[in-house]
Parts: structure tokens; C-alpha cells; sequence
């Protein structure tokens, strides 16, 4: 008999995957220029030149050395050069030896969960959140507590979240820029939130530790994303460079513990501990040193600023309301009827392919990505104007 959780898990995809396989297949039977896919995050503006000229660089070198291990936790080098780079960003004192390099965010976020928790543990989540983070947190033996969403600003609300932390969170787990809603938590915010933790840290006698998935810090429109350890020490970063530097596919990150952070040395020990127990030791090689080189660059974010503008603009003309985003590259309007579901699938008559919000821990809300070609959205607005006309 097989693990019946391993199974479910594998026989049904995310609602998110399961969309971006219908579309494929909607587009091989009606051509993929009339099917408006913004099911999925994937980015669409190419990486930055200093990519392609790192690789190119790189490729010149001894290839056994290229393409060999480096350290367990990521070559000292590209974790002392991440360190000095996000020294110079935003004011830190951080060392090659607080970075523990991964494949991705999803590594990372499991990495750091496995180090944190344990059975019994909470992990305080806020909707609309991520719908990984639960399986995440399930298999790190922890319960995800799930804060309710303030729907006029998805803003957190410190009100609700104080009655949601309890004697058994051990994490808090927060995602700003936001996805799905696009929402940049504020420096007021992080003030607040790090004052509450320290005084519930305080009182049950033990560190809540705060970890901040943060794959969208870049992305951001006017905006200022707080650097969260300078707020709260108990922080553990989880980084990716697939959307900063367009690279979902090559799959390359970091963790990052504090000097600073409660039993900094035990912890680090526990992350490296937990890519060992995962099987996530070794991130990519080439992309280690791809993302030493790059770190602190971007794609040309102009293009989703134009792309939010134009979708955002068009929808609330059309009949939408919707928060508008200071980050990442998503919308989270309100759907035209009560079940988001069957709204999205009536949506599916125009071939628009958008994500119920259930996923999110959020109903009654749609996510729709703009990572997509400015092409696209120009040539999807009618089928959302038709979409929308048929509620009125």
C-alpha cells in the first residue's frame, strides 16, 4: 500500500496547474493567439543582459569545475558575494556564512519550515496567500493558521492576527510584494508587526520567528518593500531570483538566517540540517554563479508597470473592482458573482483563463497574472468587457 497523501497529492495538480494544462490544451484546438492565459506565474520579460554575459562567461571555465558540487550549502564565494551585495542594498552586516543557497523558493520555504517546526506548531499564514504554503507547512509536521483577509486593502489586520497567535505559533509566514494581490506591506506595518511578535515571543517564553517568502522584492511600482531583519531580528529570509531575474526554470535561491535571529547558530545548523534531510543539497552550480554576478538586477519591470496600468484601467472600466497592486505581477478584483468558481468558468466561454480566489484562502475573488505579453492583454480586454456585460 502506497502513502495515500503522496498519491492525492499527485493525482490532482494545483487549481493553478491544472488551468495552465486546460489552456494547452484549449490552444491546440483554437490556435494559442485566442486563448488569454493568466492562469500561471511565469514570467514573460527575458532576463537581463547581465545573464546571458554571465553564463556565456562562466561556460569558458574548466567545465568539470563548472558543473561539479560545490558546498552543501553553496559556494563560498557566490554566498560571500550575495552577502556583501545585500550589505550595499540595504544596509546589513550579513556573511557568506548566514546564506544557504536552494533550488528555488518552494526549497526554500521547506527548508526553513522543517528547520523551524515542529509537530504541533502553528504557522500563521494571511489570506490570500500562496496555496503551496500549505503543503509546505503539512509536511513540516505544523498546523497552518490561517488569518483571515481584509478585503479593502488586504492589509494585515493586527486586530484579528493578535487573536490567531497563540502559545503554539511558531512562525509567522508573510509575502510582501503579494501574491495574489499584489499588496506591499508598508514600513508602518512592519513596525507593528514586529513589535507585536516581540511581545508575544516574550510572553509564551519562546521565539516566533517571522518567515518572509520574498520572490517579488524587486518587483514593485513606486512602492518601498521593507527589508524585514532590519525590523525584526527573529526573520528568516527565503529568496528566489525566478521573478527578479526571469528564471522560474532554473530553479535558484536562498535562505537567509540572521547573526541576529534567536539561536542563530543552532538554526543555521537546523537549515542545513533540513537540506540535508529534504535532499535539496547543492543548488544548480552555474546558476550560483550566475546569480553572484547578478544579484540586485532585474528584468525591465516598465513592462509589467505597463501591463498592471493597462489590465488594471481596463477591468475597473469594464465593471471590476479591484485593490490596485504597488508589486509583483498580479490583479486580485472581485469576482462578478458570489462563487469565483463559476465565474471562472464562464470566463472559460471567452477562453480567459483566471484563478478563482479559493485557492488563495480568499473566495469570492479572482487572481488573474500580467506576466504576459502587453499584445495579450490589449487583445483580451473585449472578451472581459463581454464577460463583465453579462452581470448587468
Amino acid at each position: 500500500m502506497l502513502p495515500q497523501e503522496m498519491v492525492d497529492l499527485g493525482s490532482r495538480r494545483s487549481t493553478i496547474r491544472e488551468l495552465f494544462e486546460y489552456g494547452k490544451q484549449r490552444a491546440a484546438v483554437v490556435g494559442p493567439e485566442n486563448v488569454y492565459d493568466f492562469s500561471i506565474g511565469n514570467p514573460n520579460v527575458p532576463a537581463p543582459e547581465c545573464v546571458t554575459e554571465s553564463i556565456y562567461r562562466h561556460l569558458g571555465r574548466d567545465p568539470a569545475a563548472l558543473h561539479g558540487y560545490t558546498s552543501a550549502q553553496g559556494d563560498y564565494g557566490v554566498r560571500k558575494a550575495l552577502a556583501e551585495s545585500l550589505n550595499r542594498r540595504f544596509h546589513q552586516e550579513f556573511r557568506a556564512e548566514n546564506l544557504y543557497l536552494t533550488v528555488g523558493a518552494a526549497a526554500s520555504l521547506s527548508i526553513a519550515l522543517h528547520a523551524i517546526c515542529e509537530a504541533g506548531d502553528e504557522v500563521v499564514v494571511f489570506a490570500p496567500y500562496f496555496p503551496e504554503y500549505s503543503v509546505f507547512v503539512s509536511a513540516a509536521g505544523a498546523k497552518l493558521v490561517e488569518v483571515p483577509p481584509r478585503c479593502e486593502d488586504f492589509q494585515i489586520d493586527f486586530d484579528v492576527l493578535a487573536a490567531h497567535v497563540t502559545p503554539k505559533t511558531r512562525a509567522v509566514l508573510i509575502n510582501s510584494p503579494n501574491n495574489p494581490s499584489g499588496v506591499v506591506y508598508s514600513k508602518e506595518t512592519a513596525e507593528k508587526l514586529a513589535a507585536l511578535l516581540k511581545e508575544r515571543s516574550a510572553h509564551y517564553g519562546h521565539p516566533i520567528y517571522l518567515i518572509s517568502d520574498e520572490p517579488y522584492r524587486e518587483i514593485v511600482y513606486g512602492a518601498e518593500t521593507p527589508f524585514w531583519t532590519s525590523y525584526y531580528s527573529d526573520t528568516v529570509v527565503c529568496y528566489s531570483y525566478s521573478k527578479s531575474l526571469s528564471l522560474p526554470g532554473e530553479r535558484i535561491g536562498y535562505v537567509l538566517v540572521p547573526d541576529g535571529a534567536a539561536d542563530s547558530k543552532d538554526l543555521y545548523h537546523a537549515v542545513c540540517g533540513a537540506g540535508r534531510y529534504l535532499g535539496y543539497v547543492c543548488a544548480p552550480s552555474l546558476f550560483q554563479y550566475v546569480i553572484a554576478d547578478c544579484d540586485g538586477a532585474t528584468s525591465d519591470l516598465s513592462i509589467y508597470r505597463r501591463n498592471r496600468d493597462l489590465l488594471y484601467h481596463g477591468l475597473v472600466d469594464a465593471g471590476f473592482s479591484c485593490v490596485k497592486p504597488e508589486g509583483a505581477f498580479y490583479l486580485f478584483p472581485r469576482a462578478l458573482e458570489a462563487d469565483a468558481n463559476g465565474f471562472c468558468e464562464r470566463a472559460k466561454k471567452y477562453d480567459l483563463l483566471i484563478v478563482p480566489g479559493d485557492a488563495f484562502g480568499c473566495p469570492g475573488h479572482v487572481r488573474i497574472s500580467y506576466c504576459v505579453s502587453t499584445e495579450q492583454i490589449e487583445r483580451a480586454l473585449p472578451a472581459f468587457r463581454k464577460l463583465a456585460a453579462e452581470y448587468r
